[in-house]
C-alpha cells in the first residue's frame, strides 16, 4: 500500500475547506513543496494570515521569508487550458484532497471533471546514503489520468522564473538550455556571483537547474512570463526558442517553461517528471583546526561536474522514491504505535523541515553538517538550535549528530574562541562559519554547556563511538568545570529562550547544568576516568538534593517547579528533564517526573502549555520534549493540542517552533 493512501486510512485529522480538498493528515500553516536546504526551501502559504488555505492553484509559493518564488503549472485539456499551480490565470483546476508524508506532498485535482492529476512534490531524505542525502535537489511529478472515462488530449506545463537565484529582484539573471544523457535542463543563475552572500535570505551565488525528460512530445521556451505561458495556453506547445536578453529579475519577468505533450489519456496514469535544485560547488566559508577557508558541497565528493549531478538525480527518481517512501513508512509506523495519529501529524510534517535547515559538506573523508538559524538571525550550528534537532538526528542516522558537533570542537580545541565556557553558534550569519574569536557571540554559557555535553553523550550512546568521548574529553572537562561553578545557582543570563529576557536562579537552566554534569560523570567513566566519574557524580546529586528545596512549591495543588528559584507564584515547562530520560541517568527522582505530568494539564489552553508564566506563548519543541517524559494521558494532551494547532492555525508560515497558546498565532 502506498504511504499516502495509507495515511488516508489511519488519519482521523482530516479537514476540509470549502467541500473542495480534504487535508491528510493536517492542514499545515504552510505545505511544503521543495524543502531540502536553507537556500531550496518553497512552500505555499495556508493559513488564514495571508495564505489561501491551502490550495496550489491561486497563489504563489514562496521562499521560506515569504518572498515569491516564480513556480507555474499549468495543464492543457481538449484545448482548454487550466492553472495547477501559482497565479498566472484565473480558470483553476479544483484541489480535491491535499496528503503529506515526511518526503511528500501530494495533491489531487479535478480538471474540468474531464481528468484527474495526481502531483508530488518530493524532497528525498535519505539518512544512511550521503550521496543522495548531499544533493540540494527536489522532485516534481505529475500524474493525469482521465476522471470520466473517456479520452483526452492533454498537455502539461512548468516554469520557474528568475527569482529562485536572487534575493534582490533588481539584479541581472543569465541563463541557458542544454541536454544531456536525455535530461534537458534550464540552467539559471546570478549574473554576478556574490560567493557566501545572502540577500533576503537568499543564496545570491550557485546555479539553478530546473530538469525535465528530453522526450518526444516535450518543447522548451525562455523569456517574459506572460508570453512563454502564452505561448503554452494557446498552443499546447513551446517554440524551442530562448531568449538571450538577460535582464533584471523584474524586467519583463523571465521564466524557464517545459511543455509535455501526453498525448492521448485514458484511465492509465500517463505521468511527467520535473527536477529542481541548486548546485554551490563551494557552500560554506568556515575556520575550523586547519584554518581558514572555503568548504566545498558533499555532493563534489561524488560527481565531476554539476550537469553529472543534475543527470543522476533525475535519473534516478525511481530509486529515489523507494527510500523516500521506505523513510516515510518507518516513521508512520513507528509514530503511531508510540503515539497515535496525531503524533505522525507532527513527525511527517517536522522530518522535511528539520533536514532542511542543513547542508552535508566538505569530502567523503571529512564531512560536516552545517546548520542555519532559520527565522531568527541566520546563526550556524547554533548549539540551542542542534539541541532540539537532537532526537531527529539520533532516530535517522547518529552520524548527522556527530557531523553537526564536530565544526564547533574542531573550531574551539583549535583555540579560536577565548571564553571559559561553550561557544553559543559557529558564525552569526550562514553561509559563514567564522566563529567568535573575539568572544562576543551571544552569551548563552550554562545553556551551551549543558547542551554540548548533553549531545556529545547522546551520540557517543547512540553510536557506541567511546572514541568520540575520549577524542574531546579535555574541552568536555572545560565545560563541566563551569557547570559546576555555575549550576546550582545559575546567574542573571538567558537560555535558549533568549526571547523571553534573562532571569536569575532559573529553574529549568540549573536542572540542565545539573544533568550536564552527571552526564559528564558518565562520560569519564567511559573514557575510563573513574576519579572524575566519581567527582561528578557526586557533585550532581548534591546539586540535585538542593535543587528540589529550590525549585519546587509543594504549597500548593497539584506541586510543580517554579519558573525560578523562589518565585512560588510561578511555573515553567521543565523541558530539560528530557535529557535524564534520553541518556539514562537516572539522577533526577521519579516523583519529579509524575508532579510535573500531573501540572501541566492544569495551566493548558486551547493550543497547548504555555512556556511559563511570563506569557501565553509556548515552544513546540518544549512541549515535545516535555511530553516524552510525561505519563500517557498528558504526553497524549501535549501531543493532541500540538496537532490542532498545526490543523486551525492562522499563521501562514512553515511549522514554527513559537506561538501563542490562546490565539494560536
Amino acid at each position: 500500500m502506498q504511504l499516502w493512501h495509507f495515511a488516508l486510512l489511519v488519519s482521523s485529522f482530516v479537514a476540509s475547506v470549502g467541500a473542495q480538498s480534504t487535508f491528510t493528515p493536517a492542514r499545515p500553516p504552510a505545505l511544503p513543496l521543495a524543502v531540502k536546504s536553507p537556500y531550496l526551501s518553497t512552500w505555499l502559504n495556508a493559513g488564514s494570515d495571508g495564505g489561501n488555505g491551502g490550495y496550489l492553484a491561486g497563489e504563489w509559493p514562496v521562499f521560506w521569508g515569504n518572498q515569491i518564488t516564480g513556480w507555474c503549472g499549468l495543464i492543457r485539456v481538449d484545448g482548454a487550458t487550466y492553472t495547477w499551480m501559482g497565479l498566472p490565470g484565473s480558470n483553476t483546476v479544483t484541489q480535491t484532497a491535499f496528503e503529506y508524508t515526511s518526503t511528500k506532498s501530494i495533491f489531487t485535482m479535478d480538471v474540468g471533471g474531464k481528468v484527474e492529476m495526481n502531483i508530488t512534490f518530493m524532497s528525498p531524505i535519505t539518512p544512511d546514503d550521503f550521496k543522495r542525502q548531499s544533493l540540494i535537489f527536489s522532485y516534481l511529478n505529475v500524474e493525469v489520468s482521465s476522471l470520466d472515462g473517456n479520452d483526452h488530449d492533454v498537455q502539461v506545463y512548468a516554469d520557474i522564473s528568475a527569482e529562485w537565484v536572487s534575493g534582490d529582484r533588481g539584479t541581472t539573471a543569465q541563463w541557458d538550455y542544454g541536454t544531456t544523457d536525455g535530461v534537458a535542463y534550464h540552467k539559471v543563475w546570478r549574473q554576478t556571483q556574490l560567493a557566501f552572500s545572502e540577500i533576503n535570505q537568499q543564496a545570491e551565488w550557485g546555479y539553478w537547474y530546473w530538469s525535465t525528460d528530453a522526450a518526444n512530445g516535450m518543447t522548451h521556451q525562455s523569456g517574459q512570463d506572460t508570453v512563454v505561458r502564452g505561448q503554452f495556453s494557446s498552443n499546447g506547445a513551446l517554440t524551442n526558442e530562448a531568449d538571450t536578453n538577460y535582464r533584471a529579475i523584474n524586467n519583463a519577468w523571465p521564466v524557464f517553461g517545459f511543455s509535455s505533450n501526453l498525448g492521448t489519456v485514458n484511465s492509465s496514469p500517463v505521468s511527467t517528471l520535473f527536477s529542481l535544485g541548486l548546485t554551490q560547488d563551494e557552500a560554506i566559508q568556515y575556520e575550523g583546526s586547519s584554518g581558514y577557508g572555503p568548504v566545498p558541497s558533499l555532493w563534489k565528493s561524488y560527481f565531476t561536474t554539476d550537469v553529472d549531478a543534475v543527470t543522476f538525480f533525475h535519473k534516478d527518481f525511481s530509486d529515489s522514491s523507494a527510500l523516500a517512501s521506505s523513510f516515510d513508512s518507518k516513521v508512520a509506523t513507528e509514530s503511531i504505535a508510540v503515539a497515535g495519529e496525531e503524533y505522525l501529524t507532527l513527525t511527517s510534517l517536522s522530518a522535511r523541515q528539520a533536514f532542511g535547515a542543513t547542508q552535508l559538506c566538505g569530502t567523503e573523508s571529512k564531512t560536516y553538517l552545517f546548520l542555519k538559524e532559520i527565522s531568527s538571525d541566520g546563526n550556524m550550528n547554533t548549539v540551542d538550535v542542534v539541541f532540539p534537532a537532537y532526537p531527529i538526528f539520533l532516530y535517522s542516522n547518529p552520524e548527522f549528530l556527530k557531523l553537526v558537533l564536530d565544526p564547533l570542537f574542531e573550531n574551539q580545541e583549535a583555540g579560536h574562541y577565548p571564553q571559559s565556557y561553550a561557544m553559543h553558534d559557529l558564525g552569526s550569519n550562514y553561509p559563514n562559519a567564522t566563529g567568535h574569536n573575539d568572544g562576543n557571540d551571544e552569551a548563552m554559557p550554562l545553556e551551551e554547556c549543558g547542551n554540548m555535553i548533553i549531545m556529545t553523550l547522546a551520540y557517543a550512546q547512540k553510536a557506541g563511538d567511546t572514541d568520540y568521548l575520549s577524542t574531546h574529553y579535555t574541552l568536555l572537562k572545560k565545560w563541566v568545570s563551569y557547570l559546576i561553578d555555575e549550576a546550582l545557582y545559575p546567574a542573571n543570563q538567558i537560555s535558549t529562550d533568549d526571547f523571553a529576557g534573562s532571569l536569575a536562579n532559573q529553574t529549568n537552566l540549573a536542572l540542565k547544568g545539573m544533568i550536564g554534569i552527571q552526564a559528564m560523570s558518565v562520560i569519564a567513566k567511559e573514557t575510563g576516568h573513574t576519579a572524575d566519574a566519581a567527582n561528578y557524580s557526586r557533585i550532581a546529586h548534591d546539586y540535585i538534593n538542593q535543587w528540589q528545596t529550590l525549585a519546587i512549591n509543594k504549597n500548593v495543588t497539584p506541586a510543580h517547579t517554579t519558573l525560578s528559584y523562589g518565585d512560588e507564584s510561578s511555573h515553567g515547562l521543565l523541558y530539560n528533564l528530557f535529557a535524564d530520560a534520553q541518556l539514562g541517568l537516572n539522577l533526577v527522582p521519579q516523583y519529579v517526573y509524575k508532579m510535573q505530568s500531573d501540572f501541566y494539564p492544569t495551566v493548558a489552553n486551547r493550543y497547548g502549555v504555555p512556556l511559563d508564566t511570563r506569557h501565553t506563548y509556548t515552544k513546540g519543541d518544549w512541549e515535545c520534549f516535555a511530553a516524552a517524559v510525561a505519563s500517557a494521558d498528558t504526553r497524549d494532551l501535549f501531543i493532541k493540542d500540538l496537532a490542532t494547532w498545526v490543523n486551525e492555525t492562522p499563521t501562514n508560515r512553515a511549522l514554527t517552533d513559537l506561538y501563542d497558546t490562546g490565539s494560536g498565532k
